[in-house]
């Protein structure tokens, strides 16, 4: 159920249209919660039939012209009852470490050179991140608002040092066995 409230954060920080809202996930949200435009749109049309947010009025009226939305009292009180609520954290599901593990049993063919392509990825991940941080985060940030996005990339920096880590242990453990 996280999608809607996706949608209802971003609204909340800037209210927009469906398509500067899916640039928006594709630049900071996505990152953390992945969503298809469509999924976007779909759930738009139905958080507005819910009343928890509304499209706002168009300074000039035209067929096909985009519509901007900003969140409603419903929105911002389910929004807030969801971020209070407790969440247990997700089981790892990770298709690699699957993929080793069968490894185990039918063979390792092509499985070391997607180990390196999947580091190559994650360091780019990471530099990708630490860019973001360097350019939105200077030490004089200090809102709190700042501080929680911030947290949030740090998030993100810190699973891109682990997967890079990890990476290079399993190509080294690669490299020793028979």
């Amino acid at each position: 159920m996280s999608l809607p409230h996706a949608i209802l954060t971003a609204l909340l920080e800037k209210p927009s249209s469906g398509l500067e809202l899916t640039r928006r996930f594709d630049k900071s949200i996505g990152y953390f919660w992945s969503a298809t435009h469509q999924q976007i749109y779909r759930e738009l049309g139905r958080l507005e039939a819910e009343g928890q947010i509304r499209a706002l009025a168009s300074e000039q009226p035209a067929r096909g012209q985009k519509k901007s939305y900003e969140v409603l009292p419903a929105g911002r009180a389910e929004l807030a009852r969801w971020t209070a609520s407790s969440q247990d954290p997700k089981p790892l599901r990770d298709t690699m470490l699957l993929r080793l593990r069968a490894a185990a049993v039918v063979g390792t063919d092509g499985i070391e050179a997607d180990l390196r392509r999947h580091l190559d990825l994650h360091r780019r991940q990471l530099a990708e991140y630490e860019e973001i941080e360097k350019h939105d985060f200077p030490p004089d940030r200090d809102s709190p608002q700042d501080r929680l996005r911030h947290l949030v990339l740090r998030a993100g920096i810190d699973l891109e040092t682990f997967w890079t880590q990890w990476l290079t242990h399993a190509i080294e453990e690669f490299a020793e066995l028979p």
